[in-house]
């Protein structure tokens, strides 16, 4: 078992619901909905994607996570994810991890996000604010003009910015984020 398998072995989601008689329960207690993995570069494990507005209805059961992950939210929606990223592989081309890193983008629906990558390979946009609180790893959070480091529990409230992580020694990191589409 890899580090990354390691890591992601345990991720559990619990949602809650109102039952017939309005009362409270675990409506859902299991692994991530639906994921998307490149590899040992990382992941995105949806937790839930729902109406950023509006009343909630908490006696729907149905699972909002399924389907294909995707890096956004879709309009008025907000998405939970747990997202995971690893260390270059060590010696690898910094050609063919660009190549990667941008096939991989491509097939979460974020081929558009990527404007300037000519700081790191994985530098995106979207069009989200997100509250995105790191678990395990540390990091180098990368913008256009300074990166700084962070660690478990450091949170960063990502607005719509250029930006890219890229792992701090060969331990893969684990994130908690939540996005807010803001289209």
């Amino acid at each position: 078992m890899t580090k990354m398998e390691d890591m992601l072995s345990g991720l559990r989601r619990l949602v809650t619901a109102d039952d017939a008689d309005g009362k409270s329960h675990v409506m859902i207690d299991g692994a991530p909905a639906a994921e998307f993995r490149s590899g040992d570069i990382g992941g995105l494990f949806e937790i839930w994607h729902d109406e950023a507005t509006g009343p909630l209805d908490p006696s729907a059961c149905e699972d909002k996570a399924v389907g294909t992950p995707v890096l956004s939210p879709d309009k008025g929606k907000v998405k939970i994810r747990w997202f995971a990223v690893g260390p270059s592989p060590e010696g690898a081309d910094p050609e063919m991890i660009a190549e990667l890193t941008r096939q991989a983008f491509i097939a979460m629906g974020a081929g558009d996000h990527q404007h300037d990558t000519s700081k790191h390979p994985a530098m995106h946009t979207t069009h989200t604010l997100d509250a995105i609180i790191l678990i395990k790893g540390r990091v180098r959070l990368i913008l256009d003009n300074e990166e700084t480091e962070i660690g478990p529990g450091d949170v960063v409230v990502q607005r719509a910015t250029n930006h890219a992580w890229a792992v701090v020694g060969d331990e893969p990191a684990l994130f908690v984020a939540v996005l807010v589409d803001r289209t």
